[in-house]
């Protein structure tokens, strides 16, 4: 079985040009009916070759977060029936895809969650993008990009004094625990 990994095309916000490349649009030489798309609940064969004609498509992923982020809840979308969309659809806001993240610090305007603009802004500060550039790939004021390196900063140090506590307490657990292993009360057996 060979698998072949297409690279990422995230759809740009207000980008429909997409759907020119879906396996789903009829055209002369590929005369597909929309129909197949839209399968009863029950009916299996159908879900079975919507999925399939999916599977081949360029642009499935591209369908798919379309179909998320304006809330389609019905059919076969990105290989997805509207049943495996349902849990995506109701955690959307927390979905983390790095490859999002990563397109929109490379300046593309694209559709990204709540959980996607927090890792852009803590990739932004880590890799020191200047304020004006994070106002700008998030479209935002500049005042409130500057408040956001702030914050992250912030949760940064915390996470830091917190994990030295923690190491600090564990390691005075583990000095306890060295020294009740050195002690000589396991018995006398020997």
């Amino acid at each position: 079985m060979t698998t072949t990994t297409r690279p990422v095309r995230h759809r740009a916000l207000g980008d429909q040009t997409w759907q020119d490349q879906a396996v789903c649009t009829p055209t002369e030489y590929n005369p597909v009916d929309p129909e197949v798309f839209f399968p009863g609940p029950e009916d299996s064969a159908a879900i079975t070759t919507a999925k399939a004609l999916c599977a081949q498509c360029p642009v499935a992923r591209a369908c798919l977060d379309a179909a998320l982020e304006t809330g389609d809840t019905h059919g076969v979308r990105g290989g997805l029936t509207e049943e495996e969309r349902e849990p995506l659809h109701t955690r959307l806001n927390e979905r983390l895809d790095y490859s999002r993240v990563k397109a929109v610090l490379a300046g593309r305007d694209i559709h990204i969650t709540r959980a996607e603009r927090r890792a852009v802004v803590l990739a932004g500060y880590r890799q020191d993008v200047p304020v004006e550039r994070l106002a700008w790939l998030l479209k935002i004021s500049p005042e409130h990009a500057l408040k956001l390196y702030r914050e992250t900063r912030r949760v940064i140090r915390h996470r830091q004094i917190a994990g030295q506590a923690t190491r600090a307490g564990s390691a005075d657990h583990d000095t306890t625990s060295a020294e009740e292993l050195h002690r000589d009360d396991f018995g006398t057996a020997a």
